[in-house]
C-alpha cells in the first residue's frame, strides 16, 4: 500500500486545478489570479531547501498551462474589456445557473469583495448554492471569501488598559465592522457557517487582508498618483494620522491564497496583514518624501466631509470658492470606500501566517520599509516611466518652439536656462532672508533646516561676487549646479523633461551629466554619467546661416523687439553658437560619445514657421507618452474641440453642398431658358417655311378651285339635292375648268 502511494503521489501533485476568480480584471483580482496562474500545485508545502525549485516562475500562456499549475477562469467586471493573457476561459452567464454549472466544474472557488461591494450577494449565493449541491460533487471543493480588517474596524480593545495589543485570528468573534461594511462581516458569517456540515467535501476559508499595496496600487493609488503628479505642494493626510493602518503587499496576499489552497488548513478565518504597524502620517509622509515635494498636510475628517458635501451637492457660489483647486481634485480621486480604509485605525498580528504559512514575502516589514520597490512597481505597472528629451540647434531654429510643443503634448518639464536661474535665485533669497527672521510665523510643513538657509545665504553671496566680477554673468559651475538641482527634482525625476538648448558645449555637457563622487567606483562596466538625468532623446535642429537670417529677419516687430532676437543679437549669437561648434568639436559629439546618437531634423522649411511637422516627426521618433494621459477636464476640452471641429467641418460639407445645389439649380435654369428659346426659334422657322411652300398651293386654289367651288356650294344650296355631296361632285366635274 505504501509503495503505490509512493507511486500515485507525485501524479496527485502534479493535477491541475481549476480556480474560479471573480472579477479578474479589477486590482485584486487580477494580480492575485495572474500569481495563482504561475503557480504549481502544492509548490507552497515544500520544504525550505526546496522552494528554490519549487518557485514562482514567469507567467505562462493560458493557452498552454504549465504541468500541474493552477488554471484560471472567472468573471470579468468590465466584459468589453480585453480578458488577461493568463485567464484560461471568461465565465459569462445570463443567470445564476449557468454561473452554478461553472462553479461546479471547479476545485476552488475565490471571491474577492474588497472592491466590488455589489458582489457580496453573488458570493452568498454562490457559497449556498455550493452548498446544497454537496452530494452530486465530483471531488472535494474549496470556498474562499477575500474580505476586509475593515470587519474589524470598530471592535472594542482587548485591554481598555493597554490599546497597543493587537488582534489575532483567535479574536475573530469579537470583531465589530464599519458601518459601510455590515455586509461584509454578514457574508463572513454565512461562509464560516456552511463550511462546517461536510469539511471532507466542502471546505469554506474567510481571509481578512489588510489594506492591499503594490503593483500599480489600489487604495493608495490616490496618495502616489497626487505625489508622482507634484500638483499639489503637500500630500493630504487624513484625521490626525496617528491611526495604525494594517497592510498587506497584494503578491504577498496571493502568497496566503496559494497557501490555503495547497495546505487547506485547519483554521477557517485567517488575518492576512504584513508586520508592519505604521501609522497613516508615516505612510503618507514616506510617498510623499520618495515620490513628492516631501511635505504634508493634515484635513480634518470633518473638513473633509465638507468639502465632498459642497463639491458634489454643489452649493452656493461663496462656499465653493473657500475650496483650493488640490482639495476639488481630491474628492472627485478619491473614493467613499477608500477613504474610510485610510481612517481605519487597527492593531492587528497574522499569528496562524508567522506559525502555519509558507509565506515568499515580498515586503513583510510593510510598505514604508519597502518603498523603494513599491514604488518601482507602481512606475513600471502603471507606465509612468520618465521621458528625458534634450533640443539643440543653433539660434532661430526654433528650438523654444519644439521644446515648448513636446513638453505640451508628453505632459514633460520645460527646462529653459532663464527660468533655472530665476527660479533657484529666487529660492535662494526666500530661503536666505529666513535667516534674518526672527520668528519663522510658519507652520511645521514650512519649516526649513537653519544649516540649509546658512548654506543658501552663503552661495547666494558668491554668485552675486561672481556675477560682479563677470559683467553680470553667471558662471557655468553655478548654472551646471542650477540645473543638476533642477532635473534631480522629484518633478523631473517623475514626469521627465526636455531640455532647451542646454548644454551648449562640450564641457558644459561633460559637468552637467558626470556622476557625483559618491556614485563613482572601479566597477569597469559602470557608465561613467548621470542615467538618472541623461537625455534618452537627443533632436539636434539642422539649419542654414542664411535660412536663419532671414528667418530672423522676418519676423514682426513687435515680435522682436525687447528679445534677443535684433538684427544685431541674433548676429552676435549665431557667430557665438558657431564658434564653439565646429565639425569636431561640438555638444553633439558628447552624447555621441555615449551611444546616444542625436535624432537630426533639417528646419530648412520657409513654410513650416512654427515647426509643426518637425514636432510631429520627433512625437513619432519618441513614442508613446508614458504618463496618466489626459484628465477629466482635458478630456472634455478634447472632446468639445473636436466637436467643434466636426459641426463646423459638417456646416462647411452642408454649405458647400448648399452651394453646390444652387449652382447646379441655376445652370439647370439657364439651359432650360436657353432650351426652350431655341425651340421657339425651330417653331418660328418651321412656320417660316411652312408658309413660304404653302403659297404656290393657295394661290393655285384661289384662281382655279375656289371660285368653282363657291359657285357649286351656293347653287347646292339653291337646289338642296338629295345627296349634296354626290351633287356637289357632279358641278364640281361638269364645270371643271381643264375639261372645258
Amino acid at each position: 500500500m505504501s509503495d503505490s502511494e509512493e507511486i500515485e503521489e507525485p501524479v496527485q501533485k502534479l493535477r491541475s486545478k481549476r480556480i474560479f476568480f471573480n472579477n479578474v480584471d479589477l486590482y485584486t483580482g487580477k494580480n492575485i489570479s495572474k500569481y495563482l496562474s504561475s503557480c504549481i500545485v502544492g509548490a507552497s508545502l515544500e520544504d525550505a531547501e526546496d522552494e528554490e525549485e519549487a518557485e514562482v516562475g514567469s507567467v505562462h500562456s493560458a493557452s498552454s498551462p504549465k504541468e500541474g499549475s493552477y488554471r484560471i477562469i472567472g468573471t470579468m467586471k468590465d466584459p468589453d474589456a480585453k480578458p488577461p493573457s493568463f485567464l484560461a476561459e471568461v465565465v459569462s452567464f445570463k443567470t445564476r445557473e449557468e454561473l452554478l454549472e461553472k462553479l461546479l466544474e471547479c476545485d476552488i472557488i475565490i471571491y474577492n469583495t474588497t472592491e466590488d461591494f455589489d458582489s457580496i450577494d453573488e458570493a452568498v449565493w454562490s457559497v449556498s448554492s455550493l452548498h446544497t449541491e454537496i452530494e452530486h460533487f465530483d471531488s472535494p471543493k474549496m470556498f474562499i471569501l477575500l474580505s476586509s480588517v475593515l470587519t474589524w474596524a470598530k471592535s472594542k480593545p482587548l485591554d481598555p488598559d493597554d490599546t497597543e495589543i493587537p488582534f489575532t485570528e483567535d479574536d475573530y468573534r469579537r470583531r465589530k465592522p464599519h458601518p459601510n461594511f455590515k455586509e461584509h462581516i454578514s457574508a463572513e458569517k454565512v461562509v464560516i457557517k456552511f463550511g462546517k456540515t461536510n469539511k471532507q467535501k466542502f471546505q469554506t476559508y474567510v481571509v481578512a487582508s489588510g489594506l492591499t499595496y503594490g503593483m500599480g496600487e489600489n487604495t493608495f493609488h490616490f496618495l502616489f498618483k497626487t505625489a508622482w503628479l507634484g500638483e499639489a505642494s503637500a500630500l493630504h493626510c487624513f484625521g490626525t494620522g496617528t491611526n495604525i493602518v494594517p497592510t498587506i503587499h497584494i503578491q504577498d496576499l496571493a502568497s496566503v491564497i496559494q497557501n490555503i489552497c495547497d495546505g487547506k488548513p485547519r483554521t477557517r478565518y485567517i488575518v492576512a496583514v504584513d508586520d508592519s504597524q505604521n501609522s497613516l502620517e508615516e505612510i503618507v509622509r514616506c510617498i510623499s518624501y520618495y515620490l513628492g515635494s516631501g511635505k504634508i498636510r493634515k484635513i480634518a475628517k470633518e473638513d473633509y466631509d465638507y468639502m465632498r458635501q459642497v463639491v458634489g451637492t454643489k452649493l452656493g457660489t461663496n462656499k465653493v470658492e473657500r475650496i483650493a483647486k488640490e482639495d476639488a481634485l481630491l474628492i472627485k480621486d478619491l473614493k467613499q470606500n477608500e477613504f474610510d480604509s485610510l481612517l481605519v485605525n487597527l492593531r492587528m498580528e497574522a499569528m496562524f501566517l508567522k506559525e502555519s504559512m509558507s509565506i515568499r514575502w515580498v515586503a513583510e516589514t510593510g510598505l514604508v520599509d519597502a518603498i523603494d520597490r513599491v514604488i518601482k512597481e507602481f512606475k513600471e505597472t502603471r507606465g509612468l516611466l520618465p521621458m528625458r528629451a534634450c533640443v539643440l540647434g543653433p539660434p532661430g531654429s526654433g528650438k523654444s518652439t519644439v521644446a515648448a510643443a513636446l513638453s505640451k503634448k508628453f505632459k514633460l518639464h520645460h527646462i529653459t536656462m532663464k527660468e533655472v536661474i530665476d527660479e533657484t535665485m529666487e529660492r535662494l533669497k526666500q530661503s536666505a532672508a529666513r535667516l534674518n527672521q526672527t520668528d519663522s510665523g510658519g507652520d511645521e510643513d514650512e519649516e526649513e533646516d537653519d544649516g540649509k538657509a546658512q548654506e543658501d545665504s552663503e552661495l547666494l553671496e558668491q554668485i552675486n561676487d561672481s556675477k560682479e566680477a563677470n559683467d553680470g554673468r553667471i558662471e557655468d559651475s553655478y548654472i551646471i549646479k542650477f540645473f543638476r538641482e533642477k532635473l534631480k527634482s522629484m518633478p523631473c525625476q517623475n514626469q521627465g523633461f526636455v531640455l532647451d538648448g542646454f548644454p551648449k558645449t562640450y564641457e558644459q555637457a561633460k559637468d552637467l551629466f558626470a556622476l557625483d563622487d559618491e556614485d563613482e567606483g572601479d566597477e569597469p562596466n559602470k557608465v561613467n554619467y548621470d542615467t538618472t538625468i541623461m537625455p534618452e532623446a537627443v533632436i539636434a535642429l539642422d539649419a542654414s546661416d542664411p535660412f536663419l537670417k532671414e528667418r530672423i529677419m522676418n519676423l514682426p516687430e513687435e515680435v522682436v523687439q525687447g528679445t534677443h532676437n535684433t538684427e544685431q543679437g541674433f548676429l552676435r549669437r549665431l557667430q557665438d553658437y558657431r564658434s564653439v561648434n565646429h565639425e569636431d568639436d561640438t555638444v553633439l559629439n558628447y552624447f555621441d560619445e555615449l551611444e546616444i546618437h542625436p535624432e537630426h531634423f533639417d528646419v530648412n522649411e520657409k513654410t513650416d514657421v512654427k515647426n509643426e511637422a518637425i514636432v510631429e516627426k520627433i512625437s513619432t521618433a519618441l513614442g508613446e507618452p508614458r504618463n496618466y494621459g489626459p484628465t477629466p477636464e482635458e478630456k472634455e476640452d478634447i472632446e468639445r474641440s473636436a466637436a467643434e471641429v466636426k459641426m463646423r467641418k459638417e456646416a462647411e460639407e452642408r454649405a458647400m453642398k448648399e452651394r453646390h445645389e444652387a449652382d447646379e439649380a441655376a445652370a439647370l435654369k439657364q439651359r432650360q431658358e436657353e432650351w426652350m428659346e431655341r425651340l421657339e426659334e425651330v417653331r418660328r422657322q418651321e412656320r417660316e417655311v411652312l408658309e413660304a411652300q404653302s403659297m404656290p398651293l393657295r394661290n393655285f386654289l384661289m384662281k382655279h378651285v375656289m371660285p368653282t367651288l363657291t359657285k357649286g356650294l351656293i347653287e347646292c344650296c339653291e337646289v338642296r339635292p338629295e345627296d349634296p355631296v354626290d351633287y356637289l361632285a357632279e358641278f364640281l366635274f361638269q364645270h371643271n375648268p381643264e375639261i372645258d
